[in-house]
Order: structure tokens, then sequence, then C-alpha cells
């Protein structure tokens, strides 16, 4: 009888150690096994937006990496739809940018992605103009819930007065993938683009993201043992 009282204490402590590891685990890597995609946004023949030698496909890829780095200490597995400075259309594409974004699309599906995060930055003629900011579009009701997670996050930790936004543009009208558009500020603003410019802003930017998508899965997608 005290054997099996002795197994049966044994057997209690072990699923609570079990039990109180995946606690810790949840609440260290609350991103464990989602799978997300960074596109960062252009590349190669194309630059996005441009201010003098300051090209936006160049510091999209810095956020990026930046961003695929917070993520992945989260637990999340992330992949990019580019690494360098290339962009993704093929030779035989007689239109290079659809043959880009179709590809971009592609890769979205074939790795079954949670969701992913397309990262750019906005220029506007009103040089005052500025803050980071989401856009999304309705093709799936999540959508708006992931943008108006992550705006929260730049309102909190950027002080950024942006409100989300919808997009017809031909990447985000074409997938069901759960997933936005972010615009990491304005170019053409001068304290904006030095501040795009700097590793611990691209940090910040990513950071905030990152938490915007755990805030997100949280409330919508019940990431289990998150206290």
């Amino acid at each position: 009888m005290l054997k099996l009282k002795y197994k049966t204490t044994l057997l209690i402590i072990f699923c609570l150690l079990v039990l109180s590891l995946q606690v810790i685990s949840a609440q260290s890597l609350p991103l464990q096994d989602t799978i997300i995609m960074v596109d960062p946004g252009h590349g190669g023949r194309d630059s996005g937006t441009y201010y003098g030698e300051i090209y936006e496909k160049d510091i999209n890829l810095e956020i990026s990496k930046q961003l695929e780095q917070t993520l992945t200490e989260k637990g999340a597995i992330v992949y990019m739809t580019r690494k360098r400075d290339i962009d993704l259309s093929s030779i035989y594409d007689s239109a290079k940018k659809r043959g880009d974004l179709y590809r971009r699309l592609l890769m979205i599906k074939e790795k079954k992605c949670d969701l992913y995060i397309s990262i750019h930055i906005n220029w506007y003629q009103n040089s005052s103009l500025k803050g980071a900011e989401v856009l999304y579009n309705p093709i799936n009701e999540n959508n708006k819930k992931l943008a108006s997670s992550i705006k929260n996050q730049f309102k909190e930790n950027l002080n950024s007065n942006r409100t989300i936004k919808t997009t017809d543009l031909y990447m985000y009208r074409n997938t069901t993938t759960p997933g936005v558009l972010v615009e990491c500020g304005y170019l053409s603003n001068p304290e904006e683009r030095k501040l795009l410019q700097e590793k611990k802003y691209q940090k910040k930017l990513a950071d905030s993201i990152t938490q915007g998508i755990i805030n997100y899965l949280k409330k919508h997608q019940q990431i289990k043992y998150v206290l």
C-alpha cells in the first residue's frame, strides 16, 4: 500500500512539473510553433521609395531581419520571402512586378503559414506626415484584428497616431492567410527618415510588431497556457 502511495505521489509531482514547464515555456515562448512569413517589400531592380541613396528596399530588409530575430526568440517558425537584395520575379515573367508578388504569395502558401507580415516604408508629398501604420485587406476577418493589435503597439511604444486602413493591392487581396501590410514610417519625413536607418529604432519596430502579434493570438486564437 505504501509503495502504491509512493508511486502515486511521484506521478502527481511529475505531472505538476510537466505542467509548470509548459506554463513557463508558453510565457517565454508565446509564439511556439506559430509559422510566420516575414516579407521585406521590394528588392533587386525594385527599390521602392527612396531619398537620395537611401532606398526603401534596404530599410525593409533590415527591419525584417530584426523582426525575424524577435519572432524566433518568442518561439515562432519564421520564413522570409527574401534575405538579400533581390526580387523574386522570373526571367520568363512579362510583368516583373506581378511575377515578384505572385512568388511571395506562393511562398506563404507553400510554407502553410499561420500569418504573414509585409514590411514597407511610406512616402508622402507633405513631409510633416509621420508615424508607423498598418493596412489590411478584408478578405479575411482576422486581418483587421491583427492590424488593430499591431497598431495599438505602435501607439503605445512609438507614439504613432496613425489609424488602420484597408488596401486592395494585388498581394493582399489574393491570399486568405491572415496578414497585414506594415508601413514602418515615412521616408519623406526628415526626423523619421533618420530613425528608420537606426538599428535601435528598427529593433523597437520589430518588438512592437511581435508584441502586437502575441496580443492578437492571445485574444483571438487562444494561445495555450499563456497566463
